[in-house]
């Protein structure tokens, strides 16, 4: 690179006029150049000296292995034409839902998300595991009282707690859910009833939400007008307060429903709402409370 610089400045400075340099600045510029190539040439072979000197250590065993694997999947890799994946086209993370037409294809989606919610479902709580927690909680609470018929609990028997429970449960007990329900106890304690409630309010909605799931026939996140009359007519038989009511009138009563639903949740008229919204709301409240197991 040196050499290649030198040719370079001596053919810039020799098409210009005679007169313009000095044979002495051309001396001074020779030299300096034949200065700066020796020094580079001696640091060079100090470095080759150097590197003699002082070969790099030996590698380890583990180091080895890992070198021959990589070689192995390079070799593997450029015999089977696979090339490397540098990410110059985006991968496919899309699948638009099956058409009409393709029933197969339906069928396959309609039971993988059928064994998808059924596993969501089996991972929560039943009524027997809340019946036990309700036990534990009282059992474990703290005192003392502050003259009310109110049960708290510290975080110490809150930490304790979660070794007795079920794995089902143990998520709900962590220090995020304590200082979530902490108030204004001199004790730094929570309230029994309110732990329970938040736990049984948790479950709930994760019961609805894999209910109205398995309405949703495309699986994109949003319930139909159709889909949520089916909802409400099959639960109709599990709630108490509706078992005199003539099944000549459930229609009614899921167009009224549903209605309601639809004239709130969906403003714009598009036909169809979410479920995060369904379960945002309060009217589900009312209409699930009376059936067993809410």
């Amino acid at each position: 690179m040196l050499a290649s610089y030198h040719h370079t400045w001596l053919g810039r400075h020799a098409m210009k006029p005679l007169g313009c340099e000095t044979p002495l600045s051309w001396r001074c510029a020779t030299i300096r150049i034949n200065e700066e190539m020796a020094a580079a040439a001696s640091w060079a072979a100090k470095l080759k000296l150097h590197n003699q000197k002082h070969p790099p250590a030996p590698k380890t065993e583990e180091e080895r292995r890992k070198e021959d694997e990589r070689l192995f999947e390079e070799e593997y890799t450029s015999l089977r034409g696979e090339a490397e994946k540098k990410y110059e086209h985006i991968p496919r993370f899309y699948c638009k839902p099956p058409r009409d037409d393709q029933v197969l294809q339906q069928k396959l989606r309609e039971d993988a998300r059928a064994v998808f919610l059924q596993r969501r479902g089996s991972e929560l709580m039943d009524n027997e595991e809340l019946t036990k927690l309700w036990s534990i909680l009282e059992e474990k609470h703290t005192p003392p009282d502050l003259g009310t018929d109110e049960q708290m609990i510290s975080y110490t028997a809150f930490l304790n707690i979660k070794d007795q429970v079920s794995d089902k449960c143990k998520p709900f007990f962590t220090a995020e859910v304590f200082t979530k329900l902490l108030r204004d106890d001199p004790y730094g304690r929570v309230s029994v009833s309110q732990l329970f409630s938040y736990i049984m309010r948790k479950v709930w909605l994760q019961q609805t939400r894999i209910g109205l799931s398995l309405f949703d026939i495309q699986g994109l996140g949003y319930l139909k007008e159709s889909d949520l009359e089916n909802y409400i007519l099959e639960l109709i038989p599990t709630l108490p307060q509706l078992n005199c009511l003539e099944e000549s009138f459930y229609s009614f009563y899921v167009c009224t429903a549903v209605r309601k639903f639809f004239f709130f949740l969906d403003p714009l008229r598009t036909g169809k709402i979410k479920i995060q919204d369904i379960l945002a709301c309060g009217f589900l409240d009312d209409l699930l409370e009376v059936s067993p197991g809410y």
